[in-house]
């Protein structure tokens, strides 16, 4: 098990989603990128939250679908 996170680079908090690692998890991490070019949003997966409060505060979201619409969402 892992998350799955997009930060916006010099904001505060992030959006993350509980997934598990594989080919799944690549091909979401890479058409995210791919979608949002060079906006300075970075997407990342991590282990354990509780290790990495510097992304905190932690906005969790309930499904791959939501997850996808709120990163979008940070586009300009």
């Amino acid at each position: 098990m892992c998350y799955v996170i997009a930060k916006e680079r010099y904001a505060h908090g992030c959006i993350a989603f509980e997934t598990v690692h594989g080919k799944h998890l690549a091909d979401l991490k890479r058409s995210l990128n791919e979608a949002l070019g060079n906006t300075g949003v970075e997407i990342m997966t991590i282990s354990r939250p509780e290790a990495y409060g510097e992304y905190a505060p932690y906005h969790f979201v309930q499904t791959e679908d939501e997850f996808v619409a709120q990163v979008l969402a940070l586009r300009p």
